[in-house]
């Protein structure tokens, strides 16, 4: 696998519409996806002094976070509108290769953040509601 640049691992948030349009969360410096596997413990006695999990029986999350400085975009107060509103609404996470996850998720924080010489940051984070899906670049 090749080298990507993180400048090119970008959020995009969508618009609502059907077809989903996406547009890209301007001002981001830094993005970061997680990938959660609970796992649901099924040791016994039997087990041999071994723990024993049980496959696919735990709750799986997908969090993303980033921060950027605050350009005041359309996306961005598309973003802050959301927060406000506590809805779950569709995102998509996208790398150089074309690769992608896209799913609902709900914004979890927003923080806004400014020194007297420097410019004005975010950060936010996002929790999934429900599946998220992987597609490979074609």
């Amino acid at each position: 696998m090749a080298a990507e640049k993180g400048r090119a691992f970008l959020l995009k948030i969508g618009d609502g519409g059907a077809p989903e349009a996406y547009e890209t969360v301007a001002g981001l410096k830094t993005t970061q996806i997680s990938i959660n596997n609970e796992v649901v413990d099924v040791t016994s006695k039997a087990s041999g002094g071994w723990r024993e999990l049980l496959a696919g029986a735990g709750v799986r999350t997908v969090s993303v976070s980033g921060s950027g400085i605050f350009t005041g975009s359309a996306a961005e107060a598309l973003l802050r509108g959301k927060v406000l509103a506590a809805s779950i609404d569709h995102y998509l996470v996208e790398f150089e290769s074309g690769d992608r996850f896209e799913g609902a998720f709900q914004v979890t924080a927003l923080d806004f953040a400014g020194a007297y010489n420097a410019a004005r940051t975010f950060t936010l984070s996002l929790d999934s509601s429900g599946p998220v899906s992987f597609v490979e670049a074609a």
